[in-house]
């Protein structure tokens, strides 16, 4: 099972510092204008940092890829555990993605869109920007074996 780059625990947690950020303007403002409790005021977005870093780490450590035979195998999740079976024959395209985080952090993300539904697509993120580019250049070509053989 293939493993994300330890640094998107840094993109992961990140995310947390913006959310208790977000966390310490109410508490702030009641602080300031209704009389809450320093405290209280500070516990708040400090509960709301330590859990998100708490949870990128176990998101860290859930989250795998496998490229196999004739499909994608993906399990991540902490809370609800979520395992995703992609078969090649449903692969569309293939996109490697660096957002402006991930630009910072020298990380990128492997987007496979499949045949199906609206919001058909995987996800895969944590990647270097090589391993990103390797990984749509190989799922690229099994895709294509793979609508070959699945031809009449």
């Amino acid at each position: 099972m293939n493993r994300l780059h330890p640094r998107i625990q840094f993109v992961w947690a990140l995310r947390s510092l913006l959310l208790a950020a977000l966390a310490a303007v109410p508490t702030g403002v009641g602080y300031v204008y209704f009389g809450l409790s320093q405290y209280v005021a500070a516990a708040v977005p400090g509960a709301v940092l330590l859990v998100g870093i708490v949870f990128a780490v176990a998101r860290y450590r859930r989250w795998g890829y496998e490229i196999r035979e004739d499909d994608i195998y993906l399990e991540r999740g902490v809370i609800t555990q979520v395992r995703t079976v992609v078969p090649l024959v449903r692969i569309q395209h293939v996109d490697s993605r660096r957002g402006p985080i991930e630009r910072a952090t020298g990380l990128a993300s492997c987007v496979v869109y499949t045949a199906g539904s609206r919001g058909a697509d995987v996800r895969i993120p944590g990647l270097t920007p090589e391993k990103a580019d390797q990984l749509r250049e190989r799922l690229k070509r099994l895709a294509i074996r793979a609508e070959g053989e699945d031809a009449v």
